[in-house]
């Protein structure tokens, strides 16, 4: 890209020229975003990850736009059309919509009415036209009638078809069209008569006579409509007011009244219907699906990261659980690294109810492998086998986890899966997966392809090659902020540390092999095709326990050794002295360790990290235990008060799971007293959160769910008062207060449509 777009993307993201330059120059000389933003922060002046990432989308954008124009400039040239003005207006342009209307002129299109009308010799007439001279059109016409012109009507409409063609091609008129249409399109939503009765038609119901202002329509309902449109239920326009796009057009063509002016207002309203409405139109649906899409993209990228961010058990001995009825519980146990040291089956569950012998089984696998926590997936059984699992006295404290395994059967398919274990089934694969997810999610997950994990909205509706992008992009943010330790990691782990390519990730664990435990960070330069400027992107990232230096476990990078060492000598202290100890670190004079290379910003990234070296950021895993009086949806009603964790957070609410096997939707009404706005400031993915169940409609399998306090405050006051008539009363008139009875209506076809 042309160094001349950064200070453009400057002002576009209201950033200094110095910081978008420099993160220009470091992304060329192959630098990473993640190594930017930790160990770049003078370079950057302390820009974090997603503010450095849109320079780098504005600079594929610039990129692209050069290209373009390299491709628009050839082709008119081509044509023998290219002036001067020309090439300094493609030349000066900024925005690739306002490249594209310069281009259409001259953009190579299929036979239209106008160039057939150019053919027949009547450019010339448009022309004479549209100087709106004091000539009579029709007479000026018949001097057209010859050839393949029949008369004069043919000639004007010939003409009127060219200049509406001009119309529809002219830069300021497309432009006005463009701005009326994001000042006041209105989005409208038909069903289509022969499908409305049909049962699948049902769920987009709320669309089948719907209009909204496009520029208020949230992502979730726009894509809902195009998925209607899609499957065949729908028809979908966005509409302006004509008689207003007119009058902005007439305004920019008609220079005064004539007989010549009636025949071009005449071309403009055909050029609005026929050409330019359509051509906007179709401009402002893609650009609202690329919005709706980004819009979806992020919730997914953030319901993502917070799930690769999740509690970690961290190395303890796991027994891990797939349950199942018929085929039996599928049982791993699981080292403090995660190696797989044994496997059976257990039948505690109908048909075999062989409950007994599946106690004594957990109780001896306990004992033998010194388990310290049981991991149990919540797919099918997961409640039963819980209950089982807290049954048991083993003698000892041993922990109980319900875990998410969403993604654990394409894991336990894969090929990565299959090169881990050729050995075993896919059900062992599948249970040693949902142990290491407890003993650590980040670095289990990021084997799975991540729109498997099913924590977005309309996953398959938007655009694959971006959302793969932006997923890719998370996961390496994840894995960069957590770090990761050099003698446990697998490849696919470290291939997303920041510069490690497949390959190199690959050469290191093949290193780690045959040479044993890396001893420090110096050694990974030994591993093959590590250069000097892949360590330096990767190096801060890689943790090595027990390593000779101790700041090889730390996330100061090597590159920074030398200020710790003076530290700590001015001190009079060794290294490991210095490290964890807050009332030694207080003692430094930061002023004095800044230098050219070294900053404000990386002495104090030195000094925290000194404090607590190789801290993972993540928090403290905490148990947790659904309600035990329910099992399945038969169990819940209405009123109760339930503990739940968040499964999934879109725009439009949220899905929790309250241990039934099917979640439940806190409508983005319900979750809290006060107005939100995006459901992703009030909870996070697998928050602990308490609800009240609003709603179970067992036909179709949904539960609407509250987190609204007064809810609770209600139930909870109802019951002091013991009095069942009049706590009947109350929740009947707080549903009706609250409108649940209207909101519920909508909730019905809510789950389906927006999972």
């Amino acid at each position: 890209m042309d160094p001349r777009y950064l200070p453009v993307i400057a002002q576009k993201l209201s950033l200094s020229g110095k910081q978008v330059n420099n993160v220009y120059n470091l992304q060329a000389e192959g630098a990473t975003v993640p190594f930017m933003a930790r160990y770049r922060k003078e370079a950057t002046g302390n820009l974090d990850e997603v503010v450095i990432n849109s320079i780098v989308e504005e600079i594929a954008y610039f990129s692209d736009l050069e290209k373009r124009k390299e491709t628009v400039v050839k082709t008119i040239d081509g044509l023998g059309k290219l002036t001067p003005e020309l090439a300094q207006k493609i030349e000066a342009c900024v925005n690739a919509t306002e490249l594209e209307d310069i281009y259409l002129p001259y953009k190579p299109k299929r036979k239209t009415r106008a160039t057939q009308a150019i053919e027949k010799g009547l450019e010339p007439l448009a022309e004479l036209l549209l100087l709106q001279g004091k000539e009579d059109p029709s007479i000026a016409a018949a001097a057209y009638v010859k050839g393949e012109v029949k008369d004069v009507k043919e000639a004007l409409q010939g003409a009127r078809d060219i200049i509406a063609e001009r119309v529809a091609e002219h830069q300021e008129a497309r432009t006005a069209i463009r701005n009326q249409f994001a000042s006041s399109a209105q989005l409208v939503s038909r069903v289509l008569s022969s499908k409305k009765e049909e049962a699948d038609a049902q769920k987009y119901r709320d669309y089948f006579e719907f209009s909204e202002e496009l520029s208020k329509c949230p992502s979730h309902r726009m894509m809902a409509i195009r998925r209607g449109e899609k499957e065949g239920f729908l028809l979908m326009d966005i509409n302006i007011e004509k008689a207003t796009a007119v009058e902005t057009l007439e305004d920019i063509f008609i220079k005064h009244s004539s007989a010549a002016a009636e025949e071009i207002k005449l071309a403009i309203a055909d050029s609005f219907d026929r050409l330019l409405k359509p051509s906007i139109e179709n401009e402002f649906r893609l650009n609202s699906k690329t919005a709706a899409d980004e819009e979806a993209i992020q919730v997914f990228a953030e319901n993502l990261r917070q799930l690769l961010l999740a509690s970690p058990l961290g190395s303890k001995r796991v027994l891990a659980l797939d349950p199942g009825y018929r085929t039996g519980c599928k049982l791993v146990c699981l080292d403090a690294q995660g190696n797989l040291v044994h496997t059976t089956t257990i039948y505690p569950h109908p048909p075999q109810n062989d409950w007994q012998k599946s106690v004594q089984v957990l109780q001896q696998l306990v004992k033998q492998y010194d388990i310290e926590a049981i991991g149990i997936g919540n797919g099918t059984a997961g409640r039963e086998t819980e209950s089982l699992a807290r049954s048991i006295d083993f003698g000892k404290p041993v922990s109980v986890f319900q875990v998410n395994e969403s993604g654990a059967s394409i894991y336990s398919a894969s090929e990565v899966a299959r090169e881990e274990f050729p050995e075993q089934d896919i059900t062992v694969r599948g249970a040693v997966s949902i142990g290491r997810r407890l003993l650590d999610p980040l670095s289990e997950l990021v084997k799975i392809d991540a729109k498997s994990i099913g924590v977005g909205q309309y996953q398959h509706d938007v655009n694959q090659p971006r959302l793969k992008e932006s997923l890719d992009r998370v996961v390496e943010s994840c894995v960069n902020h957590v770090g990761v330790d050099l003698n446990t990691a697998s490849k696919h782990l470290l291939m997303y540390v920041s510069g490690l390519s497949a390959t190199l990730a690959k050469n290191i664990v093949e290193y780690r092999l045959k040479n044993g435990p890396f001893k420090s960070r110096e050694e990974v330069k030994k591993v093959s095709l590590m250069g000097p400027k892949t360590f330096e992107q990767c190096a801060g990232f890689l943790r090595i326990r027990e390593a000779i230096n101790p700041l090889d476990n730390s996330a100061v990078h090597p590159e920074a050794y030398h200020v710790v060492e003076a530290m700590a000598k001015d001190l009079n202290c060794s290294v490991v002295e210095l490290i964890g100890q807050p009332a030694i670190g207080k003692q430094i004079n930061r002023k004095k360790y800044i230098s050219e290379s070294i900053g404000e910003f990386t002495i104090e990234d030195i000094i925290k990290e000194l404090e607590k070296p190789g801290r993972d950021p993540r928090a403290p895993i905490e148990e947790f235990r659904f309600e035990d009086s329910i099992k399945s949806m038969e169990d819940v009603k209405v009123g109760m008060v339930v503990p739940g964790i968040v499964t999934n957070i879109t725009k439009f609410g949220v899905f929790v799971d309250i241990g039934v096997k099917q979640d439940g939707l806190v409508h983005i009404s319900q979750l809290s007293d006060s107005f939100v706005s995006d459901p992703a400031e009030v909870v996070k993915l697998q928050q602990k959160v308490t609800v009240t169940v609003t709603e179970v409609d067992l036909a179709r399998k949904r539960i609407g769910l509250s987190m609204k306090k007064e809810k609770r405050d209600t139930k909870e006051k109802g019951e002091r008062r013991g009095d069942r008539g009049e706590r009947k009363g109350d929740k009947a008139e707080g549903k009706k207060e609250t409108g649940v009875d209207d909101f519920q209506s909508k909730l019905n076809a809510l789950k389906n449509r927006f999972k």
